[in-house]
């Protein structure tokens, strides 16, 4: 009896020794531990490592004046579109329900690494989702498309050069960056972005998936599902292969999107809105649906579906292109310059002609490069489509459009997953990423990088 009086004690004082033990060794973790900057060739790199929350944290707070401005910019840029900062998280509400708790917390990671509230990056994420216009373009080439045979995966990410912070001046494409992720409990990934998103809307895991998403507004669209943002780093994070990416994007369906994604050895275009989705592979016959075409082992896309189905969600006329597609661009256009002219806020199906044309340059050259496209001219050859320097009434457009979002590029990239190369290019204050110059990396350099 005397024994379990003294035992009894001992268990106690262990007890709560064990509990302040594990206290003390909670208050000296620092969730910057495995975040760190550097600058390759002028490139501004973010390394982030460990749970969401700390890779949120690092990213807020080693980048926190541009993070600040990234969001000043958006929002305010959202607010001149009719989405109030109010309205904005109304719809976090509903789509917060679709993303995974580990997301919340690293959306808590970047407002407390930022300094600002949770409730400005719940925010900004809708902001992003609500306000895409005329944006990118994304290309896979694998077999007998390419020189050797290897897969090749090219984008182009494109949004308005006129996002600027009202404070400081800054336009948003201003604070690119290169984000190097290594989550603890996912894959490491590599993915051209813009301070304050997780990804840009696209990149490449250490397993060879490669994602880049295309908005492609629907009149069939709902906010039942997770934000883009973080459905791409669902996929970069937790996919090992291509029938899990499709399955991630095609699941719980918001807005009318297109997807490209591709593994090692084979590419699909997936088009989505909130209630059908359709797979394209290269040979589907969807594919060859006049005006369009198919291109022997490649797979491409822009903002419209080529689907059927999904096109009259979208537009009354399945062709978007000849003479009454560009009819209609010039009547919308018009409309676009009268005052207080405020229909189709975020997407008008008469501007699609400029996509289309831009669809069918792309289509052009990449049939010119076909069986010899590689890493280095297939990124050329999306800067010289670009450029305008392939067709002169795209480039004509490109010119009355600008600030509006069309083929104005924030960054480009194309990658190897065979070999781990990437090129990629950024814009700056007054030059599209295509004009710039090309920068060339290696994932799994990268991922292997120590902080200094």
């Amino acid at each position: 009896m005397q024994s379990k009086k003294i035992v009894a004690p001992i268990i106690f004082i262990l007890l709560v020794s064990n509990i302040s033990l594990a206290i003390h060794i909670s208050s000296l973790h620092n969730p910057l531990d495995g975040g760190w900057l550097e600058e390759i060739d002028g490139v501004k790199i973010l390394h982030i490592s460990g749970s969401h929350y700390d890779m949120g944290y690092q990213h807020g707070y080693l980048l926190k004046d541009e993070f600040r401005e990234n969001l000043r910019a958006i929002l305010n840029y959202s607010e001149s579109k009719g989405f109030t900062f109010n309205r904005l998280l109304n719809i976090w509400n509903i789509m917060k329900n679709y993303v995974p708790q580990e997301y919340i917390e690293e959306l808590q990671g970047l407002a407390d690494g930022a300094g600002v509230s949770f409730n400005d990056v719940a925010a900004l994420y809708i902001a992003y989702e609500c306000n895409g216009l005329m944006e990118c373009f994304g290309i896979v080439a694998w077999d007998n498309a390419t020189r050797n045979g290897d897969l090749i995966h090219a984008r182009s990410f494109d949004l308005p050069f006129s996002i600027k912070d009202p404070v400081t001046g800054k336009y948003v494409h201003e604070n690119s960056v290169l984000i190097v992720r290594k989550p603890d409990d996912g894959y490491a990934s590599i993915s051209p972005s813009v301070v304050t998103r997780l990804n840009g809307g696209g990149g490449v895991n250490e397993l060879g998936i490669a994602y880049g998403n295309l908005i492609s507004w629907s009149r069939d669209q709902s906010f039942n599902g997770p934000p883009f943002i973080i459905r791409a780093e669902m996929v970069l994070d937790h996919t090992s292969t291509i029938e899990d990416a499709i399955k991630m994007v095609t699941q719980n369906r918001t807005l009318g999107w297109n997807y490209i994604i591709s593994d090692k050895s084979i590419g699909y275009a997936i088009e989505t809105n909130s209630n059908i989705f359709y797979m394209g592979s290269w040979d589907n016959p969807v594919e060859s649906l006049g005006p369009f075409w198919s291109i022997d082992h490649v797979v491409r896309r822009t903002n419209f579906f080529i689907d059927p189905a999904l096109a009259s969600s979208q537009r009354d006329r399945y062709n978007p292109g000849g003479l009454m597609g560009l009819i209609k661009l010039l009547v919308a256009s018009m409309d676009m310059f009268l005052p207080n002219m405020k229909k189709h806020v975020n997407f008008d199906p008469d501007l699609i002609y400029p996509m289309w044309r831009l669809y069918k340059t792309m289509s052009r050259e990449i049939e010119r490069e076909h069986g010899n496209l590689n890493l280095s001219n297939t990124i050329s050859m999306m800067r010289k489509v670009y450029s305008g320097r392939t067709d002169l009434l795209l480039k004509i457009m490109e010119r009355v459009g600008k600030g509006r979002g069309f083929a104005e590029s924030w960054n480009q990239w194309v990658y190897n997953p065979e070999t781990g190369d990437m090129y990629v290019s950024f814009a700056t204050s007054d030059r599209y990423a295509y004009e710039n110059p090309l920068h060339c990396f290696n994932i799994f350099d990268l991922l292997n990088a120590q902080p200094p």
